[in-house]
């Protein structure tokens, strides 16, 4: 999975967060902030950069351009989590670290969907 840069992510979360596609143009509207705006070339190219990284897809039928992300953004979150995963030499001690650091309230939600019918 394709690690994500700084403005990657910020636009990755407007998309995440919106309820409909977005343009370049939205997305740089969001991401101003008091003292820097980036440019639509710029947020343009992060977009291209995203979707060739499998991140949005684009709607070549609407000009201009909407983009929306390919998953969600737990979907996401879970694919990170397996890839460390499927990196680790041991990952029964990962896989017990991970849940020894857990809340109850979480613990409680693991033993829930790991056993439903109980």
């Amino acid at each position: 999975m394709a690690t994500l840069g700084d403005l990657e992510r910020a636009v990755m979360e407007l998309l995440w967060s919106a309820p409909d596609p977005l343009t370049a143009t939205a997305l740089r509207d969001r991401l101003q902030t008091d003292d820097r705006s980036p440019a639509v070339t710029t947020v343009l190219t992060v977009l291209t950069r995203l979707e060739a990284k499998g991140f949005v897809s684009r709607d070549r039928g609407s000009r201009p351009h909407s983009y929306s992300p390919v998953m969600s953004r737990e979907a996401h979150t879970a694919a990170l989590m397996h890839e460390v995963l499927g990196s680790a030499s041991d990952r029964d001690a990962v896989l017990a670290r991970f849940v020894g650091q857990v809340s109850v309230d979480e613990a409680h939600t693991l033993r829930a969907l790991l056993d439903p019918g109980r």
